[in-house]
């Protein structure tokens, strides 16, 4: 299956010409042009979920409202209808008090969250889960601890589990909230098809390559297995159209293979 995490830029930012009307359609030629069968956003607004929900019909949706009455379904993750059955699906806050809706704590700068959804493979009945997440743009301790959070829930399921987590982390594999998803269990697959986990920047503000002079950070946009996956192949998705760019960030994907038996319990499941 490929996967793609794609930071979308949000409706409400000023981006003039860059912004989501003028762009709206180069965003979904560049997703559709991957053909992708999940497909993981961030910084989605409702109307950014109705204008990609209409030109993806052939995907089921999952997202949540970051605030409660924020109205906004952040993370969303989009997948195939006819690959996947959904068992589960669910979220928490990147905080103290992850079950308290629009909380948030440390230093962060603003409330994240974490969806997860736990699908079947129609083909072959294997089962697996995949979190979607955006880490804290300003807040390092609020970084540290949310990558935390994000290992203790990994860590519930048994070691051999397959899961993926996507997102945009906002940081490069210099910082320590990466090497605690790293210590915790977590493995990037652009790191292990490629043998180095900074591709270069995947930031780049609406201006590609040119933005490679000012850029100090690597890639803030990751794919991440444990558990029983393996990886085929991961790629930064550096397309354009007469210049101009879908989001202010570069997707990033990755094909894997969920791999082992079905889970202990399944044949009991009603």
């Amino acid at each position: 299956m490929k996967i793609l995490t794609c930071n979308i830029r949000c409706f409400g930012a000023k981006d003039g010409k860059n912004s989501w009307v003028h762009r709206r359609g180069l965003c979904a030629d560049v997703i559709r042009a991957q053909s992708p069968d999940i497909i993981c956003f961030q910084e989605m607004w409702r109307q950014q979920f109705a204008d990609l929900s209409a030109v993806f019909p052939g995907f089921e949706t999952f997202a949540m409202v970051d605030e409660p009455v924020g109205g906004h379904p952040s993370n969303g993750i989009f997948y195939r209808r006819k690959a996947f059955t959904r068992a589960s699906a669910g979220g928490y806050w990147l905080s103290k008090r992850p079950i308290v809706a629009g909380s948030r704590s440390w230093d962060s700068a603003c409330v994240r969250l974490a969806n997860w959804v736990w699908l079947e493979d129609r083909s072959t009945g294997r089962e697996f889960r995949l979190v979607n997440t955006h880490l804290d743009h300003l807040g390092q301790a609020a970084r540290e601890n949310q990558a935390r959070l994000l290992v203790e829930d990994a860590a519930a399921y048994p070691a051999d589990y397959p899961q993926v987590l996507t997102g945009d982390m906002n940081v490069d594999t210099r910082n320590k909230a990466i090497h605690i998803l790293k210590a915790g269990g977590w493995t990037d697959t652009y790191g292990a098809v490629h043998g180095t986990e900074d591709p270069g920047f995947t930031y780049h503000g609406f201006r590609g390559p040119d933005y490679e002079a000012e850029s100090e950070k690597g890639k803030m946009d990751w794919i991440f297995t444990r558990g029983n996956v393996r990886v085929l192949d991961a790629a930064v998705i550096r397309d354009s159209r007469k210049g101009r760019f879908p989001s202010d960030h570069y997707f990033v994907s990755a094909t894997v293979v969920v791999g082992g038996s079905k889970p202990p319990g399944k044949a009991s499941r009603k």
